[in-house]
């Protein structure tokens, strides 16, 4: 079957490879990697017999990845990063050819060589380095977004290498044809972003209209590949040419749509990506080549670290920025095997160099994903290390806060939150990472601290110990377990809410001692319940029954440790629908051992009783017949001044007492 069955071979090996890497706790594609040293050529058994088939199926999968990254980010989200991708990323490459020649002239390599050296480490992996960020959940923050931008430039500045480098000995015919690409490059991209933008979403708006979702997904990919191939022909990189594409189709309305669409096939092709990463490491170069290639290794990831870390900082980005540019960017990329095949066709590098080159780069992959998940380790150690300097807090009062709020994440939920407790002037302070939240949140007035909230010093900086409540609005279980145990440490007393992501993980919080959850799809299905109850006319005390008994189940069902279930959110829907409002019966009351009919409430005061809530026990919509006790809570609904005639006839002493 050929290449068919190297693809079915390889994906088997893949998925069992992913599974043990996701039960070591590893990222995944360090388990398509292993598959793809375990069915390479170098390793015997098993072996994909078209090799070169897989990894054109490979740049595909880069395509893809870029095109799908295209979608995600606008050239607005790129523009708050453009000095240092403009300006920084030529600099970091120069910088990293200097490191590199210096490194092969301590090798004794010739100078030739010592140049394609520095050329090769000077590129970093977007491949690599985008899988990473989205396992981690880095994607979207301001990190991530100047790590983007200067790989973009980074695939930019392949194109004068590939023509420079081989015509090193006949410096005008480089000129010429470098000064012929750039032409090339201009009028492509100042088409795409005049034209393109005008047609793309024209195009897609007409296909929409036909009803067809196979259809939609065919134009979507016919798109990306299409525009990727044009770029290519203009003597640019194809994957640059999908990145393109995906940027002026997300400015149509149908961006998000075809991001949903095209990202499982995404994902399948970057497995054929990092398998083929992995086919090129022979194990016997390895280790014959053992102590040089660890040197290179460690050479080139802690120059280019540095490199990128300080270009950071001198770019004026602070905080965990620099370490986790650093940490993210230290890699030799995919571009530079493609640099490195130039090479060795033009006889200007040697098969050993090419050897030595590739394994070293696919080393410094493998070491990305585990190397950047230390950047909250080192961050939280530099904030303990430099105890006086202080994190970035924005809108603070200099009296400090306490009884107060915390949002843990300023995403759409944070922000929501907090503008309802701005309008109702409740104290609270936001905890975010995402720099362009953060600047969203300053310009509405509202009180942020920059970091991560997992971090006892960031938490430290937002005041929990004087915290009233912790609002966590952050998806991640292992984030949310961090950020509990900290806060509970500095704040025994505190209260918290938790977003819950999973069903699943309710018996964590248990543990935690945490059980007011909000689980947004079960709150989703609820509410169109609630929709779907009001169209077939249902009453609405049904349809309030139903609701909260499906949010009872679901939580009674999976906290171990009882606790009285929060009722006030019991009666949301009514609330959407009347005034509604909770009142104590206190000692004074004249409702006590009388029953709803004999207190005659609504005709004296005009509201209704919808509901009792008695020793954790709600008794909705109850009879004429029912009797109040002292500390029912009696949720009623009417006008504000049904509700202050209610207070006034039953709520306060009477005369006599």
């Amino acid at each position: 079957m050929g290449i068919a069955t190297d693809i079915i071979l390889l994906v088997l090996t893949a998925f069992l490879c992913g599974l043990l890497m996701q039960r070591l706790r590893q990222p995944l594609i360090l388990g398509y990697i292993l598959a793809g040293i375990l069915l390479g050529p170098h390793t015997g058994g098993l072996t994909i017999t078209e090799v070169h088939d897989i990894e054109l199926l490979a740049e595909i999968g880069v395509a893809l990845l870029l095109f799908a990254l295209g979608l995600e980010f606008s050239h607005k989200d790129l523009k708050p990063v453009k000095l240092i991708a403009l300006i920084g990323t030529p600099v970091q490459i120069g910088l990293t050819m200097l490191l590199g020649y210096g490194i092969g002239t301590m090798m004794g390599w010739d100078p030739k060589s010592s140049i394609w050296f520095g050329a090769l480490i000077s590129l970093s992996s977007t491949m690599v380095l985008l899988k990473t960020l989205m396992n981690q959940g880095w994607l979207g923050t301001l990190s991530s977004k100047v790590m983007i931008g200067m790989l973009i430039v980074q695939d930019l500045a392949v194109v004068p290498m590939l023509i420079i480098l081989p015509l090193m000995n006949d410096p005008a015919a480089g000129l010429i044809s470098l000064g012929y690409a750039a032409v090339k490059a201009s009028l492509f991209l100042g088409s795409m972003f005049l034209l393109g933008a005008r047609m793309l979403p024209w195009l897609m708006r007409h296909i929409a209209k036909l009803g067809s979702r196979e259809l939609f997904l065919l134009a979507i990919i016919t798109i990306g590949l299409g525009i990727g191939y044009l770029t290519y022909l203009v003597g640019l990189s194809f994957a640059f040419g999908a990145f393109i594409a995906g940027m002026v189709l997300n400015e149509s309305d149908y961006g998000h749509q075809a991001l949903s669409d095209i990202i499982p096939l995404r994902d399948v092709f970057g497995l054929l990506f990092f398998a083929s990463v992995g086919m090129l490491l022979d194990p016997r170069f390895l280790m014959n080549n053992l102590g040089t290639i660890l040197m290179l290794v460690l050479l080139v990831s802690t120059g280019k670290g540095v490199i990128f870390a300080s270009l950071a900082w001198l770019f004026s980005y602070r905080n965990v920025i620099p370490i986790a540019i650093g940490f993210g960017l230290f890699q030799i990329g995919e571009f530079s095997f493609v640099l490195a095949r130039i090479g060795l066709s033009t006889q200007s590098i040697s098969i050993d160099f090419y050897n030595l080159i590739l394994t070293t780069a696919v080393l410094t992959m493998i070491l990305t994903p585990i190397v950047s998940a230390q950047t909250a380790r080192l961050y939280t150690l530099q904030k303990q290390w430099f105890k006086k300097e202080q994190l970035e807090s924005i809108n603070f009062p200099k009296t400090g806060f306490s009884n107060h709020v915390i949002v843990a994440g300023s995403g759409r939920v944070g922000l929501q939150i907090a503008a309802v407790l701005h309008r109702l002037a409740l104290p609270f302070v936001l905890i975010e990472l995402d720099q362009r939240r953060i600047e969203q949140a300053q310009n509405l007035g509202y009180a942020v601290v920059f970091g991560d909230a997992s971090h006892e010093i960031v938490l430290e900086a937002a005041g929990v110990a004087k915290a009233a409540l912790l609002v966590i609005t952050v998806p991640s279980v292992v984030d949310n377990e961090a950020i509990i145990t900290h806060a509970q440490l500095q704040n025994p007393s505190l209260e918290i809410i938790a977003r819950i992501s999973d069903p699943d993980f309710a018996e964590t919080f248990s543990e935690l001692n945490v059980y007011d959850l909000v689980y947004p799809e079960l709150e989703a299905g609820v509410e169109m319940i609630r929709q779907v109850l009001l169209v077939l006319q249902v009453p609405i005390t049904e349809i309030q029954r139903q609701t909260e008994a499906l949010r009872r189940e679901f939580f009674t069902s999976r906290l171990s440790q009882s606790r009285p279930y929060k009722t006030l959110a019991q009666f949301r829907s009514a609330e959407q629908q009347f005034d509604l409002e909770w009142i104590a019966v206190n000692v004074h009351s004249s409702l006590i051992n009388r029953s709803i009919g004999e207190a005659e409430i609504r005709k004296k005061t005009g509201v209704s009783v919808v509901g009792v809530l008695r020793e954790n026990q709600l008794e909705p919509n109850p009879g004429p017949q029912y009797r109040f006790h002292e500390k029912d809570m009696v949720a009623v609904i009417g006008s504000d001044e049904a509700r202050a005639r209610f207070h006034a006839v039953f709520m306060t002493p009477s005369p006599t007492g």
